[in-house]
């Protein structure tokens, strides 16, 4: 098997997470937060939605970590973030890193919403 280096370019990938915190690009975040490629920002949670609607334009799609476990969302904030033209995938918070890092290193217009684990 060969392996190859990721490239993110300048966009900053998800190195780690634990309880309470987010390891994004070598520095430590707390509490939830907006993952772009080009930035990390507190998040209000579920009720904060402009958070999300304001990247309408900057990104396709923004995975919605829920923690440790999937779990749903309000209809409020996936029917504001549909309305905004940003499509929204649920996910653990884990796999939700995992895909945003893999999606970024492409290129691709994605953002990360995360609630700690």
């Amino acid at each position: 098997m060969r392996l190859t280096e990721v490239d993110y370019s300048d966009a900053k990938p998800v190195e780690g997470y634990g309880p309470g915190f987010f390891r994004i690009g070598g520095e430590v975040h707390e509490g939830p937060i907006v993952v772009t490629a080009w930035s990390v920002t507190p998040w209000g949670g579920y009720e904060d939605t402009a958070a999300l609607t304001d990247l309408a334009g900057a990104a396709d799609v923004v995975f919605v970590g829920t923690g440790a476990q999937i779990a749903h969302i309000p209809a409020s904030l996936r029917v504001a973030c549909e309305e905004a033209g940003v499509g929204v995938e649920i996910m653990s918070s884990p796999a939700a890193c995992r895909t945003y890092n893999v999606l970024v290193s492409e290129g691709r217009r994605v953002a990360l919403a995360l609630l700690p684990v």
